[in-house]
């Protein structure tokens, strides 16, 4: 069933209202498929704070544990308004944020298993949950290791 997509365009790529994934050359995208050249442009344009709000939903994350994942505080995220953009190196996080859970969608399938799995402690990861783990690029590079490994069917 094909959902309508609310469409705005900004610079030479199309942003979608579902957080997951981008409209580029009129094609959807889920963002994990995204080249890195496509990834940098994004992120040098800025994430929106409207579209943070969007992953925030998609994801069922609050502002806690939103800010702790993104390792800012709570009012960097809540004090944004509307369109206006976070910088550089916040916009690259969010991005890596709903990168991994674009694949991690992409795999489960169900994305109210892949939001309960991210607050699950893992075995895997010494026993944090995997939300735990995404404040950093290392961190966030395990959790899409281990969401691989699950897609392979090895237990993670």
């Amino acid at each position: 069933m094909s959902k309508p997509y609310k469409i705005s365009s900004e610079s030479d790529h199309l942003l979608v209202e579902e957080p997951t994934y981008y409209y580029y050359a009129q094609k959807r995208l889920p963002i994990f498929e995204l080249t890195a050249f496509q990834k940098m442009k994004i992120i040098k344009d800025g994430i929106s704070k409207l579209y943070l709000e969007g992953f925030k939903k998609i994801a069922a994350l609050d502002y806690n544990i939103l800010a702790a994942a993104l390792s800012v505080t709570r009012a960097t995220l809540i004090n944004k308004k509307g369109a206006s953009k976070f910088n550089e190196t916040l916009s690259e996080r969010i991005l890596g944020l709903a990168d991994i859970y674009a694949f991690g969608y992409d795999i489960f399938e169900d994305k109210n298993n892949f939001n309960k799995w991210m607050l699950t402690s893992n075995q895997a990861l010494g026993g944090y949950a995997p939300i735990e783990m995404v404040t950093n690029q290392y961190g966030r590079e395990e959790v899409r290791n281990i969401i691989g490994r699950i897609a392979y069917g090895v237990i993670s």
